[in-house]
């Protein structure tokens, strides 16, 4: 029904801004695999304008949003500004491109990029990208003894990505789950959220629990760890701009020929 839903409000996108949806995904709660009964569906997308809207020496808004029924939030960047954001590395949409529910895939442009990943990747920013989410949720959401589930997953997901950083020196998965197998996981650690996903799969958006000692302790001491870690993180990004012109070409030509 969702996914009929889903389609519907693409469809009518591209009718209503004369535009070609390229790829679209989940993102959020749902693509990490530990969505709440009732999270919201945030479906995030690039789209092409015709080749004339390109030739223009002004530059025209490059988003589309929309707020729809049944918790549906759409949310997307026209395709020459999500290039422009890929290869300075943007990592919202490295998540968006290996997302594990994909609603729209048209041509080649998902993988393109998904090849270019390891020439656009850039781990310092990364790991600052995902240090600096943990903090900010830790330090608004889970001082109080009494938090809210959903928001302990929302630090311990980006602090398990900044260890993947750490250790591989690659774009972190989107999905929850391998990151917590990665062979740099204890097995302890490992029990830990699995607990934590048993009381997750059946809480509510706004239930709150009791933050285990332990589970604090662990993550002070992963906040700790990475930020001491920032500083020697290097990056070898070397991705071209005219590799990324050649990208923009293709894809406009697949989307209207």
């Amino acid at each position: 029904m969702m996914q009929e839903a889903i389609a519907a409000a693409i469809a009518a996108i591209e009718a209503r801004h004369e535009v070609r949806v390229l790829y679209a995904a989940e993102s959020g709660s749902r693509a990490w695999g530990f969505a709440s009964p009732d999270s919201d569906y945030d479906v995030r997308f690039i789209y092409a304008h015709r080749r004339d809207w390109y030739l223009s020496i002004g530059e025209p808004r490059g988003v589309i949003e929309a707020m729809l029924p049944g918790d549906l939030d759409l949310a997307g960047w026209d395709l020459r500004k999500a290039l422009r954001l890929y290869q300075g590395g943007n990592y919202a949409l490295n998540e968006w491109l290996d997302s594990p529910i994909v609603y729209r895939e048209h041509g080649s442009l998902a993988r393109q990029l998904r090849a270019l990943l390891s020439q656009a990747f850039r781990a310092p920013g990364g790991h600052h990208h995902y240090l600096r989410t943990a903090r900010n949720v830790y330090d608004s959401h889970l001082l109080g003894e009494a938090v809210r589930i959903k928001k302990v997953f929302y630090v311990l997901r980006p602090l398990l990505a900044c260890r993947w950083i750490r250790h591989t020196g690659t774009q972190p998965p989107t999905a929850f789950r391998p990151l917590t197998q990665a062979r740099f996981v204890t097995d302890d650690e490992r029990d830990m959220v699995h607990a934590l996903e048993r009381m997750k799969a059946v809480a509510m958006e706004g239930e709150r629990v009791v933050l285990a000692p332990a589970l604090r302790a662990w993550i002070d001491g992963e906040l700790a760890a990475a930020e001491a870690a920032a500083s020697t993180l290097r990056s070898s990004a070397n991705l071209r701009t005219d590799t990324l012109d050649r990208v923009l070409i293709e894809c406009l030509a697949e989307a209207w020929g």
